[in-house]
């Protein structure tokens, strides 16, 4: 019982422990803080999910979110492409076959739409300017074809390659004419750094004036990009048309993000961000959320998850047939006394004893000896009359008076006599 009773407290606890883990796992998925900040898949302030989910509601739009590794961009007709939370520092410089497949996506009617990870301190230039000297530019990471990666995967492995990347790699200005910089904000009372103030300097139906959250902005910006807002005389948000599609590009991503729709939302700025486009793509992607191709991906793909439920139901099945018995449970004592062999004589007399009645033992002897007898001659014919009428007269007396051991010695010792 005591037995019984441990391993169902033991049983009980496990699957405690486990439905607790799941809940813990489940509100940090909920909450989204284990994704990079500005995925749309992070629901905290630092997330871009209410941007998403606003979009998904909206009739006429279809949005959906880029997990794919395939290196490619989709079809650019009617297609905004949202690139989120990107740096700096990986778009300085940009691969050849990189450009040229932006380009081709804007310029069959996509809108790219970038904005950078807000800066408060400079970071660090990992693509250093085509005025500086050779021997002080520091070979990049590779960029996915794609889009840029804002996190970068394998750095140790990739600093070996670095000539060959920057050999293959040329400078942001060479292609759009654009260059970044930092302007440091100021500190408030609290340490803490404050935010600029960015005017539109366009006559779209935009907000006058926003708060700007980091110290990037764009420099040398050639005529083609048209500004829209600007920090003083430094352009902060920047759109060029390419063909029939366009880039625009922002150094800030706050104004995206799931805080600033809830204290400051500007909706006039994101439907113009956002563009007429009927296909929204947020990117993924570049902070390394991707779908592989593996089992899971093929089982959802091809719904077979009641083929997997019944193996899962089959294993158990047999592991309950193996562990468990049908039969009830007896306990027994082993009995360790030794056991003495016997004779096939006395077996055959414990067989007589269970299957002859006492009164019948007689009878059952002599009957035995008549099929046994030697050859019939005048000796033996005379005595067997003889113990026949011995046995006969046993039979007659009533069962009380019969004496079946002095007969069977009587009958004994005459038939030794042959």
């Amino acid at each position: 019982m005591r037995k019984h009773l441990a391993i169902s407290l033991l049983a009980v606890f496990s699957l405690l422990f486990v439905l607790g883990l799941v809940h813990l796992f489940m509100l940090r998925f909920d909450a989204g803080d284990v994704y990079p900040e500005y995925s749309s898949l992070r629901a905290d302030p630092l997330g871009t999910m209410a941007l998403c989910e606003s979009l998904e509601r909206m009739p006429g739009l279809i949005v959906r979110r880029d997990f794919s590794a395939a290196n490619q961009l989709p079809h650019g007709k009617e297609t905004t492409y949202l690139h989120l939370g990107a740096r700096t520092t990986e778009w300085r410089a940009l691969d050849e076959e990189l450009v040229n497949e932006i380009e081709g996506f804007v310029t069959s009617g996509g809108r790219l739409a970038i904005s950078f990870f807000p800066e408060t301190t400079k970071p660090f230039q990992l693509f250093p300017g085509p005025d500086q000297p050779e021997q002080q530019k520091s070979g990049p990471k590779r960029l996915d074809r794609k889009t840029a990666p804002s996190k970068p995967n394998k750095e140790e492995t990739r600093r070996g390659n670095d000539a060959k990347a920057t050999s293959q790699r040329t400078h942001l200005k060479k292609h759009w004419g654009l260059e970044f910089a930092f302007v440091g904000l100021e500190r408030g009372r609290t340490a803490s750094f404050e935010s600029a103030l960015v005017e539109n300097q366009t006559r779209l139906a935009l907000p006058d004036s926003l708060q700007w959250h980091t110290g990037m902005i764009f420099t040398n910006v050639p005529n083609s990009w048209e500004i829209i807002y600007s920090r003083g005389t430094n352009p902060v948000v920047i759109e060029r048309r390419f063909g029939s599609g366009t880039v625009v590009m922002a150094t800030d991503s706050y104004f995206l993000s799931n805080e600033a729709l809830r204290k400051d939302p500007q909706p006039a700025l994101l439907s113009w961000w956002v563009g007429p486009a009927k296909h929204i793509i947020f990117d993924e992607a570049h902070f390394g959320i991707v779908e592989t191709e593996g089992v899971a991906v093929l089982l959802r793909k091809y719904r077979l998850h009641g083929v997997i439920a019944g193996f899962i139901l089959l294993a158990g099945l047999f592991i309950w047939k193996n562990a468990v018995s049908f039969l009830p449970f007896t306990q027994t004592t082993p009995n360790r006394e030794p056991v003495a062999g016997k004779e096939a004589s006395a077996g055959f007399v414990n067989l007589l004893r269970r299957n002859i009645p006492r009164h019948e033992a007689l009878n059952a002897c002599f009957a035995e000896w008549k099929k046994s007898r030697p050859p019939t001659t005048a000796a033996v014919s005379g005595r067997q009359l003889q113990a026949e009428a011995i046995l006969r007269a046993f039979n007659e007396r009533p069962q009380r008076e019969r004496d079946p051991v002095n007969t069977y010695r009587e009958i004994c010792g005459l038939l030794k006599k042959l």
